[in-house]
């Protein structure tokens, strides 16, 4: 009988630790639960789940899925992807039956890589052992529960990325819900067309997108804040930056990062364009301390955000334009949640 292999590669790193281990064992047994009623995946599926931290360990072993029950997440420090991504690639060397003269081996795996965070190991002979040997002969999709994966890591070991933005109770049923009908899709392929390529369900509905890496914007130094604004006046382009600081414990809240004013510089928006690569990230403003005046025309305020979303100066005019799109109105205040605006990279 040719298998169809299905890998979960989970992050069971300190991060992890929660709600989202918690989702993450629930959505295992919601996942097999329903794949044992499906006749397709009852004939072909089989499953193992393998954990990564700063070690990695099988769980569970390559089962037949009705033989199959979710083992218990352990937590623990570190995220090593490479570690995580050597221990299934020697699973596999043990475990999948390759095609031989005599008979045709198993489907291509399919590899589920959930992760919350990015690598602390030493992860590229990792990397580069799965490009060269394994990249072609496995389908491998990397989800990010939640924004803070360094999606061009990933991009190095895979094409399918998909972000999962949001992170309760009901995202993560509706994730696992997918997952379990790209799995049922797939075992169907196999079995009635005999093509080994994944078939993903759609991702209608959900708060899940697939990630192109080559427009990604989440690459970002965090021991500053930039900003990019255009003067009203002079329509020349500058730069507001912050850097990382820590703002001391008062009236019984604890101690933050918060990101404080240094300065406000003139720059030549052709040649900055010239030398940028065009990605950028978002950062709310209540965490940047300090408000500069223009340094190309001295108005008082040179961080007000447009409703086109970008930053320009204004100073005592109660009407205003914004030099970006040429919007006119008033200015009104953004409150004490702040705004989220756009920033780059650093």
């Amino acid at each position: 009988m040719r298998r169809l292999p299905i890998y979960f590669l989970v992050d069971v790193s300190e991060s992890m630790v929660g709600t989202p281990i918690g989702q993450v064992q629930e959505g295992m047994r919601t996942i097999i639960q329903e794949l044992r009623v499906d006749p397709y995946a009852l004939e072909t599926v089989f499953v193992s789940i393998i954990a990564f931290a700063g070690k990695a360990t099988v769980l569970s072993p390559l089962t037949e899925l009705y033989k199959f029950y979710p083992p218990a997440f352990p937590v623990g420090g570190g995220t090593s992807l490479g570690k995580g991504l050597e221990c299934i690639m020697n699973d596999m060397d043990h475990n999948i039956q390759r095609t031989t003269l005599e008979c045709k081996g198993d489907w291509k795996p399919l590899i589920f890589l959930f992760t919350d965070g990015n690598p602390t190991d030493d992860y590229a002979a990792a990397f580069r052992r799965w490009n060269e040997k394994y990249r072609k002969h496995c389908s491998l999709v990397a989800v990010s529960i939640g924004e803070n994966v360094n999606v061009l890591t990933l991009a190095q070991i895979t094409d399918d990325i998909l972000l999962l933005k949001d992170t309760d109770p009901e995202s993560f049923k509706k994730f696992f819900k997918w997952v379990t009908a790209s799995v049922k899709t797939t075992s169907m392929s196999v079995s009635d067309t005999g093509s080994d390529e994944i078939k993903l369900a759609p991702v209608n509905n959900i708060n899940l997108e697939k990630v192109d890496p080559n427009n990604y914007t989440g690459t970002v130094d965090e021991n500053f804040v930039v900003l990019h604004g255009r003067c009203q006046s002079t329509k020349q382009d500058y730069l507001i930056k912050y850097i990382r600081t820590r703002q001391p414990a008062f009236y019984g809240r604890s101690d933050s990062t918060v990101f404080r004013l240094t300065g406000a510089y003139p720059i030549d928006k052709h040649s900055y364009a010239s030398l940028s690569d065009g990605r950028h990230s978002r950062i709310n403003t209540s965490g940047l301390l300090g408000v500069p005046a223009c340094p190309c025309c001295g108005n008082q305020h040179a961080a007000v955000v447009c409703n086109c979303g970008n930053l320009f100066c204004v100073g005592e005019n109660i009407q205003n334009e914004c030099p970006w799109c040429g919007l006119s109105g008033t200015i009104g205040d953004a409150g004490p949640e702040g705004l989220n605006i756009s920033r780059g990279l650093g």
